[in-house]
């Protein structure tokens, strides 16, 4: 293992373990990675000792401040080049039922490998003179890497009762790595997962986030509800489960399409807010199913009530209320647009209205809304992916032509004002919504003479009488 400790971090880290006869030991991750054939620049230090004052010999010896220091947690993170390296002292821990704040002591190395979450991330190697590069393995992780197995170092139970944010991460694991949870440890989650509402949102999003960052996010999602963790993080995902049938009519399990979607979309695309909105998409389907006679289920509106959904869900996961959330937001109401483009004639208003309301999402809504088309039927799939690619096209050459993407009107409200001597108010919104219609349904261009002219006469349509006129752009209404 010597070959993967090469690096000078390595080599000064020994060095000061042996000048102040402390041990020390590259824990966790890193080793982990060694062993998947993975990268890594964050390194885990365990110390025999303070973490904090072994931080501050080593940086002295690296000769970098780049150093921040956690006493309360008795933690450092040194920053050298592209490194990233978290001292911190062995210790074991010790938890209330009613928190999961630990009691913490200092401990032995065989302590801090016995409160890791998993055996595949309590491997450690010796950084000490002595042996140097060896591996120290008690709980067969190495063992579990190969096999691709989820288990906790001791009893699952008391793992995840001590620190119930590791059911989230052993379902975040084994969706990044495609590995299975063992059976013990899968079914201490089922019994523990009551035990995560005493965990932050903060905490719980930041896992759902690296796990919608994996290749195939779905099946993080799967164990999620199989764990009955779900309930508790998303109800209103765990709602789109099942298939109703009358009249020996049925649905489609919206869940499963929805799982689908995420797969089809993250296969496309590492967005991570457009894997939200694949997620989300379709959120409000629950709230808007209908059996109509004749017709069957219908969903109606479930893209505007399901936009609408998005801010209480986003606030309670704790995710960004910025320009994130309103992203997502756009999707979830756009994403049949294209779909009914695809299906209908595509004219050309319609294709305006589609780029003016996306603006520059539009191609990552056109990758959803690709995503979104998961029958089962081969030749259904083809016909709608042909569809799509006409609308694709003909968004190009609208585009091209008549540069809608973010239109901004040619004539703005300042100039209205100027031309008919008015103030602010509801007339102004009115010119400057005809114009931007006329333009949308092909009316006129998208250009400042056509616009200009447009004003002029719609202003003269509803009583009012323009009192500075230029004379340059006016084009008289014959020709």
């Amino acid at each position: 293992m010597k070959e993967f400790l090469k690096h000078k971090i390595f080599s000064i880290v020994s060095d000061v373990a042996e000048f102040e006869n402390v041990e020390a030991y590259v824990i966790g991750g890193y080793v982990r990675d060694i062993f998947l054939n993975r990268p890594s620049k964050d390194i885990d230090i365990v110390v025999l000792g303070s973490g904090v004052d072994f931080a501050r010999k080593v940086a002295r010896r690296l000769r970098t401040t780049k150093v921040s220091y956690f006493k309360n947690f008795g933690t450092a993170q040194l920053k050298y080049h592209e490194w990233d390296v978290e001292f911190v002292g062995a210790r074991k821990e010790s938890y209330r039922l009613d928190s999961r704040k630990p009691i913490v002591e200092n401990g032995t190395l065989e302590d801090d490998q016995n409160r890791r979450d998993f055996t595949i991330n309590a491997l450690a190697l010796s950084l000490n003179k002595r042996n140097f590069g060896e591996l120290i393995d008690p709980f067969d992780g190495v063992n579990d890497l190969k096999r691709g197995i989820i288990r906790t170092p001791l009893d699952p139970l008391t793992t995840f009762s001590d620190d119930p944010l590791r059911m989230l991460r052993a379902v975040r694991f084994a969706t990044k790595l495609n590995f299975d949870i063992e059976p013990k440890t899968l079914d201490a989650i089922r019994q523990m997962n009551g035990r995560i509402k005493i965990v932050s949102a903060e905490r719980i999003t930041d896992e759902l986030n690296k796990m919608m960052t994996s290749l195939r996010p779905s099946r993080g999602w799967f164990l999620l509800d199989e764990t009955g963790l779900l309930e508790y993080i998303l109800p209103e995902f765990v709602a789109l489960k099942g298939v109703e049938s009358r009249n020996g009519i049925s649905h489609k399990d919206n869940f499963l399409h929805t799982l689908e979607v995420l797969d089809n979309l993250s296969a496309k695309s590492d967005n991570l807010w457009l894997r939200w909105a694949a997620l989300l998409h379709d959120i409000a389907k629950p709230k808007t199913k209908r059996f109509i006679q004749g017709q069957g289920w219908t969903f109606h509106g479930h893209e505007f009530v399901g936009a609408k959904m998005i801010p209480s869900i986003f606030r309670k996961l704790k995710l960004p209320l910025n320009d994130k959330m309103k992203y997502v937001q756009k999707m979830v109401q756009l994403h049949l647009r294209p779909i009914v483009l695809s299906q209908d004639e595509v004219t050309d208003s319609a294709v305006r209205r589609l780029l003016f309301d996306a603006g520059d999402d539009i191609d990552d809504l056109m990758m959803l809304c690709e995503a979104d088309i998961t029958s089962k039927n081969d030749a259904t799939v083809k016909r709608h992916l042909a569809n799509f690619r006409i609308v694709r096209k003909k968004l190009k050459e609208i585009e091209e032509k008549d540069a809608i993407r973010n239109f901004q009107p040619p004539v703005s409200g300042e100039l209205i004002m100027d031309t008919f001597g008015i103030k602010p108010c509801k007339e102004v919104g009115v010119i400057k919504t005809r114009i931007k219609d006329a333009i949308l349904d092909g009316e006129i261009h998208n250009n400042f003479v056509e616009a200009y002219n447009l004003m002029l006469k719609v202003g003269r349509e509803i009583g009012l009488t323009p009192i500075k006129i230029d004379q340059r752009y006016v084009v008289p209404e014959n020709k």
